[in-house]
């Protein structure tokens, strides 16, 4: 790997320095191997109770499972989902919760920008038939076709690259980890990729922003829910109405 763009960054950062420059104050910077960067986050990454039952377990990790633990073994790689970010613990807690109403029992779930396939892996242990998951980014649709296969659910998680349309018959939940701009963007084809009564649960949305995707959900027909949050962040849940 040709380190020399790398290195005329950090000869200038240290000569603004030098300067008093106060832009860098404060930074410290250096050259990582990407090797060492490959796996030096793993140490940050612990097993994590979500919910009531919820317990995500990094593969490299051991726990010893209490009466009632639903466990999800996962290694997110490079993927976005691994649980220590709010949004994905608020969009955990709704699956429970949903989970626990009985809206996953036998249900078809499509979980759209799946990650590392961690909502569609917590999904189908809390009742799902079936999930499809889908995912721009490649290294994603790795990520949740491997951590099913840890899990042993590959025969009821589906990976694939795209987004919606999914072009598959209208399901009975809807996962949308997101962020505010894109729930506001594809509002009308999540509510056309639910069947009537079919539940959305929404989140990766800003506080300040809650209202702008909460009319969006509106206009697009779709009956407002609970509403959960965590620090600056918010979940919601939507339906379709039958």
């Amino acid at each position: 790997m040709d380190n020399a763009p790398l290195q005329s960054l950090l000869d200038e950062a240290e000569a603004a320095e030098r300067a008093n420059d106060p832009r860098v104050a404060g930074i410290v910077a250096r050259l990582v191997d990407e090797a060492d960067w490959a796996d030096a986050w793993k140490a940050h990454f612990p097993v994590m109770r979500i919910g009531r039952h919820l317990v995500i377990r990094p593969t490299w990790r051991r726990h010893r499972p209490a009466p009632g633990d639903v466990v999800l073994a996962l290694d997110p790689g490079m993927a976005f989902g691994t649980g220590l970010h709010p949004t994905t613990r608020l969009c955990l807690a709704a699956v429970e919760a949903a989970g626990e109403r009985g809206d996953l029992d036998g249900a078809r779930v499509l979980d759209v920008g799946c990650g590392s396939g961690i909502l569609a892996i917590a999904a189908a242990r809390l009742g799902a038939a079936g999930v499809l998951g889908v995912d721009v980014d490649p290294i994603a649709i790795e990520a949740t076709v491997a951590n099913a296969r840890q899990n042993r659910l590959a025969r009821r998680i589906r990976a694939r690259a795209g987004s919606l349309p999914s072009g598959e018959p209208p399901h009975d939940v809807v996962l949308a980890n997101l962020i505010a701009s894109l729930l506001v963007t594809l509002a009308p084809a999540l509510r056309d990729e639910l069947r009537p009564g079919g539940l959305l649960l929404a989140s990766g949305i800003f506080a300040d922003r809650e209202a702008e995707v909460a009319d969006a959900f509106r206009a697009a027909g779709l009956m407002a829910g609970a509403r959960t949050i965590e620090g600056d962040w918010v979940a919601l849940a939507v339906r379709r109405p039958v």
